[in-house]
């Protein structure tokens, strides 16, 4: 595997910011891009900016009333009356100043991951700051106002008539992308997330399967809480591998969120470093086996900024560009320029340490073997197998 990867990022995504105490914090993106700058994973060929989404292609998913209410407010002083209807000025997305132009920057970044990779210009291309999954066509919904995701992959339909494999391994279920793509066979959306019993937004059940022609092309994979490594990674190893092997994509979009990691503060799963080193790992391996090299990945969610965010993305970059890390003490000079900003003592090694094991653990893990079991039965033929 060469490497051949481009990075789409600029000091501007920051602009999505919706207040100091939000969970969502883009911040996260200065401490993952001088993380890898600080391993020496980085250099200027590397780097591709984002560029804004036009209307139009906002429109391949979104309606546009919708997109033109978002550009309103965000040249708004006030929250207009009609924000709450289109999910904003809420507690999860509240309204703040030129939220259209922040929002489909994000979008745009991720098609010029899309138009890389499509083009040849590269064989994988990560946007961080993409990967909001929650969007719907007329309305904005956890903490995401534009779904780059359901974006990019309209756009892969529309000018490649690309057979897409999306996975989705963020600790909340991809529910955006699944609902737009819900009959459409030739995208397969893959969520591996946290239990909707206890976690936003309540949905990716089992019965979740896909409607008409896209019957079985919906898979979701609902975690129970407390969910370790080894589980979660029989899961996805699994499910990935055999529908990989049955739908033979064209190309693959992982959406790697990174708040299934214990020490998120905002999910129940208790995985460690570990898995964000095996996810792209496996994603990758299957890119080559069935695409010809085509990885597109995104970000997502991942709440603890300072522990979690920046060791996970700089592992997956650090697979997709084929500059292999291997656990060790973390680049002394970034401690030392971000210690002082938080109260968290931050992490010492690029991995962690053992955690106390869960006492439920083999119980999870076998919930976990009997959800993937009747997953797989709603597999799309052959995929299954």
């Amino acid at each position: 595997m060469s490497r051949n990867a481009r990075l789409i990022y600029s000091p501007d995504y920051a602009k999505y910011y919706f207040h100091d105490d939000h969970p969502f914090n883009q911040r996260r993106l200065l401490l993952m891009h001088d993380l890898m700058s600080s391993y020496g994973l980085l250099t200027e060929a590397d780097l591709l900016a984002p560029r804004m989404a036009t209307d139009d292609e906002l429109a391949l998913v979104h309606d546009r009333r919708y997109i033109e209410f978002v550009r309103e407010q965000g040249h708004s002083e006030a929250e207009l009356p009609q924000a709450m209807s289109y999910g904003l000025g809420t507690e999860d997305v509240p309204c703040f100043r030129n939220m259209h132009e922040s929002a489909a920057l994000i979008v745009g970044g991720t098609l010029n991951a899309v138009d890389a990779v499509m083009q040849g210009q590269a064989e994988h291309a990560f946007n961080p700051a993409g990967g909001l999954h929650h969007a719907f066509r007329g309305r904005a919904s956890g903490f995401c106002i534009y779904n780059d995701c359901s974006v990019a992959i309209a756009y892969l339909r529309k000018h490649w008539n690309a057979r897409v494999m999306y996975i989705d391994t963020d600790a909340h279920h991809g529910d955006g992308v699944q609902w737009a793509f819900y009959d459409d066979p030739n995208v397969l959306t893959v969520s591996i997330h946290e239990t909707g019993k206890y976690l936003f937004p309540g949905t990716g059940s089992l019965s979740e399967r896909g409607d008409g022609s896209g019957y079985g092309f919906s898979v979701n994979v609902p975690l129970d809480a407390f969910t370790e490594d080894d589980s979660f990674l029989e899961v996805y190893g699994e499910v990935v591998s055999r529908l990989a092997n049955g739908f033979k994509p064209d190309v693959i979009l992982t959406q790697n969120g990174c708040d299934a990691h214990t020490f998120d503060p905002l999910t129940h799963l208790s995985c460690s470093m570990s898995i964000y080193q095996a996810i792209p790992r496996l994603a990758h391996q299957l890119a080559h086996e069935h695409c010809g090299g085509r990885w597109i990945a995104v970000g997502g969610g991942g709440y603890d900024i300072w522990r979690v965010v920046p060791r996970a993305w700089t592992l997956l970059w650090s697979e997709m560009s084929d500059q292999p890390l291997e656990d060790g003490d973390l680049p002394p000079g970034w401690l030392q320029r971000w210690q002082p900003l938080t109260d968290l003592p931050l992490p010492q090694r690029l991995f962690d340490e053992p955690f106390p094991a869960i006492p439920r653990r083999a119980e999870i893990a076998e919930k976990n073997r009997m959800t993937l079991e009747r997953a797989m039965l709603y597999a799309p033929t052959g995929a299954g197998k």
